[in-house]
C-alpha cells in the first residue's frame, strides 16, 4: 500500500510540473490594479507621507489617475510586465491620493502551489517533501528555474527569515534543551500532577486557560503554551492530536477576542474607504474592529469546541480526536502508530546529568521571566518583543543551571540537543513561509477576490468573503497575509453593496463583513499544513504534523459552519 500511495504520488507531482512549464511558456498572466488606502498626513517640513509598520514614509512624485500606467484600463492593453511596480496617484485632487500597484494572477493556476503541497502532505505524510514540491511547481510557474539562487536564498535571506531561525531554531529549541538538560520540565510536570492536575481532563483545562491567558496570539501563543503544558500532559496520559488541537485552536481565536495586542494596530492600516465616517481616522478604525468583536463567530465557537473537549464533551470533536482519545484510555499511546513527530524525542526526555537534582523552579521562573518581557514590551514599544523574552528566558535557565554546578559542557551539550531536536521544524517552517511567498506573488488571493462581482445578494456576501479568505490563507499559510489582501478589496466591496442595495444599518452589515474576514482567515491559517502556527502546535507538543490537521480540521469545520449560518442570518434579520 506503501510503495502504491508513493507512486501515485510521484506521477502527480510530475503532472502538476508540466503543467506548470505549460503555464509558464503559454498562460499568460492577467493584470490587475490594486488600490490601497492609506491616512496620509503632511510633516514637518512640508512633505506628504503615511505610516507604515510604525515608521513615517514620504510620498514622492504623486500623478494624476489618469496617467498611470498601473490604472486598469491601461493594465488591460499590457502585453509585458508594466515599467514599474506601484505609484501615488490622486484622482480629483492632492487631498485624495492612493497607492496603485501592478498585481498579476494566472486565474485559478494561481493556487496550484499550494494545491500540490497539501495534496501531497496528505498522500506522503512527509512535509518536507510536500512543501518542497509545491515550492517547485511555484517556481517553474513564475519562470524561477534556478531555484536556489532565484527563491530559497531571495526568500531566506530577509529580515523575517533570519528572525524565524534565531527564534525558532536558536532560542526556543536552546530553552526547550536546557528544560531537558536540567530536568526542570519534569519536575515542573511532577509538581503539578501531584498538586493540580489529577488526569487528562485537569490537564487539558489547564492548556485551555494558558490558551485564554497567553491571549497575544500566532506564533508565540502556540510556543508558550505547546512548550509549558507538553510535560504536564504528557504525565497525564493527554494523546498528541488533542493537546496540540487545544493549543492551535486557543491561539488566534482567542487573540482576535481578546484584542489587546498587535492584531488592531496591524488590521485598522487596511479598513480606510473614502468617504466613509466611520472609518475616517485610525481610532476610528480600532474602535470598529473592537466593536465588530461580538460578531467573530467562528472564534468564538472555536474557543468553545475546546473548552468542551477539555470537558471530555467530546460530541463536536469528531472521530479523528474521537480515536485518538479511545486510543491513549486503551493502550496509553499518545501518539498513532504511524506518527512522525516533527520534534525529537529527546526534547522530551530527561538527559539530567549525575548528581545534578532538578527543581521546578528551573522551569517557572524562565517561563515568568518571558512573559513578564514580552507583555512589558508590549505595553513599552506596541509589540511584544518575543526575541527578547526567550532570550531572556535561555539565559536565565542557563545561568541557574551553571550556579547550581552543571558543568559549562554540560550545558552546552543541552543547549545543542535543543537545536538538533528543532531543526527539522524549522526548515518546515522556512519551506511553508516560502511557498506561501510564492501563492502570494502568483496572485491566488487577488484571482478569488476578483471573481466576485458587486451585484451578488448583500445576504451572499458574508460567507463568500469567509470562503474566500478560508480559501486564500490555507493556500498561503497566513492570516495576516490574507488580511492584506482581503481587507483593502473586501470592505469597500461590503460598502458599495451596503449603498447600491440599500441597507438600513451599513455600519453593521460591514461589521459582520469584517468578522467573517477576520475569521475566514484565521480558520484558513489554522487547518492548514504549512502554517507556522500549525507547525509550531504540531512541533512544541509533540504531533505528527498531518495528525494535527486532520484532527482539527473537524472540529473546526463545525465552528466554521455554525458562524456562517449565523453571519447569514444576522445580516438577513438586522441590517
Amino acid at each position: 500500500m506503501f510503495q502504491f500511495t508513493k507512486r501515485i504520488s510521484f506521477i502527480f507531482f510530475v503532472i502538476s510540473l508540466v503543467t506548470a512549464f505549460y503555464i509558464n511558456f503559454k498562460v499568460s498572466p492577467t493584470w490587475v490594479e490594486t488600490q490601497l488606502q492609506y491616512q496620509t498626513y503632511t510633516n514637518g517640513v512640508g512633505q506628504l507621507a503615511y505610516r507604515a509598520s510604525g515608521q513615517e514614509v514620504l510620498i514622492n512624485n504623486p500623478v494624476p489617475y489618469g496617467e498611470s500606467p498601473l490604472r486598469q484600463s491601461a493594465l488591460d492593453t499590457q502585453k509585458s510586465r508594466p515599467p514599474i511596480g506601484e505609484q501615488w496617484v490622486y484622482k480629483n485632487s492632492t487631498d485624495n491620493l492612493m497607492l496603485i500597484k501592478a498585481d498579476f494572477h494566472f486565474s485559478f493556476w494561481s493556487l496550484l502551489p499550494a494545491f500540490v503541497a497539501v495534496v501531497l502532505c496528505l498522500m506522503t505524510r512527509e512535509p518536507l517533501v510536500a512543501l518542497f514540491g509545491g515550492i517547485v511547481i511555484g517556481a517553474v510557474m513564475l519562470g524561477r528555474f534556478d531555484i536556489t539562487h532565484e527563491v530559497f536564498i531571495p526568500n531566506m535571506a530577509t529580515s523575517s527569515a533570519a528572525s524565524i531561525l534565531i527564534l525558532y531554531l536558536w532560542l526556543l529549541g536552546g530553552l526547550m534543551g536546557m528544560w531537558a538538560k536540567t530536568g526542570a520540565a519534569k519536575a515542573f510536570a511532577n509538581h503539578m500532577s501531584q498538586h493540580y492536575v489529577k488526569g487528562p481532563r485537569s490537564a487539558k483545562l489547564v492548556t485551555w486557560f494558558l490558551g485564554l491567558v497567553f491571549f497575544q496570539g500566532g506564533t508565540m501563543s502556540t510556543v508558550l503554551v505547546g512548550t509549558t503544558v507538553k510535560p504536564i500532559a504528557d504525565k497525564a496520559g493527554v494523546s498528541h492530536e488533542e493537546l496540540s488541537y487545544v493549543v492551535d485552536s486557543t491561539a488566534s481565536p482567542i487573540a482576535s477576542i481578546i484584542a489587546f495586542n498587535a492584531w488592531p494596530a496591524y488590521i485598522q492600516a487596511f479598513l480606510f474607504i473614502p468617504g466613509v465616517a466611520f472609518l475616517a481616522t485610525e481610532n476610528d478604525r480600532i474602535a470598529f474592529f473592537f466593536s465588530s468583536i461580538p460578531f467573530s463567530f467562528y472564534a468564538i465557537f472555536a474557543v468553545i469546541g475546546t473548552l468542551l473537549l477539555s470537558l471530555n464533551i467530546t460530541t463536536f470533536s469528531g472521530s479523528p480526536l474521537k480515536k485518538a482519545i479511545k486510543r491513549v484510555t486503551e493502550t496509553g499511546q499518545l501518539d498513532s502508530p504511524n506518527a512522525s513527530p516533527i520534534s525529537a524525542k529527546e526534547l522530551h526526555q530527561s538527559q539530567v546529568p549525575e548528581g545534578y537534582t532538578a527543581h521546578r523552579l528551573e522551569f517557572i521562573l524562565p517561563l515568568v521571566s518571558l512573559i513578564i518581557i514580552a507583555i512589558g514590551s508590549f505595553f513599552a514599544t506596541g509589540t511584544p518583543q518575543i526575541h527578547w523574552a526567550f532570550s531572556g528566558a535561555l539565559f536565565l535557565s542557563i545561568f541557574v543551571a551553571l550556579a547550581k554546578g552543571m558543568a559549562l559542557k554540560q550545558v552546552l551539550e543541552g543547549f545543542g540537543n535543543g537545536l538538533k531536536g528543532v531543526v527539522v521544524a524549522s526548515v518546515i517552517l522556512m519551506f511553508a513561509l516560502t511557498i506561501g511567498v510564492l501563492s502570494k506573488q502568483l496572485g491566488g488571493g487577488i484571482y478569488l477576490v476578483e471573481s466576485l462581482g458587486e451585484h451578488i445578494p448583500f445576504w451572499c456576501l458574508p460567507i463568500i468573503l469567509q470562503l474566500m479568505t478560508m480559501v486564500i490563507a490555507f493556500s498561503t499559510g497566513t492570516s495576516w497575509g490574507t488580511y492584506a489582501i482581503a481587507f483593502p478589496l473586501g470592505l469597500p466591496l461590503a460598502w458599495t453593496i451596503a449603498q447600491t442595495q440599500g441597507l438600513h444599518s451599513p455600519e453593521l452589515f460591514m461589521m459582520v463583513c469584517f468578522a467573517t474576514i477576520l475569521n475566514g482567515s484565521v480558520y484558513g491559517d489554522q487547518c492548514s499544513p504549512i502554517s507556522d502556527t500549525t507547525i509550531l502546535s504540531s512541533m512544541t507538543t509533540g504531533c505528527d504534523l498531518m495528525d494535527h490537521v486532520k484532527s482539527q480540521i473537524v472540529p473546526a469545520t463545525y465552528a466554521a459552519m455554525l458562524a456562517a449560518v449565523l453571519w447569514t442570518a444576522t445580516v438577513w434579520f438586522f441590517v
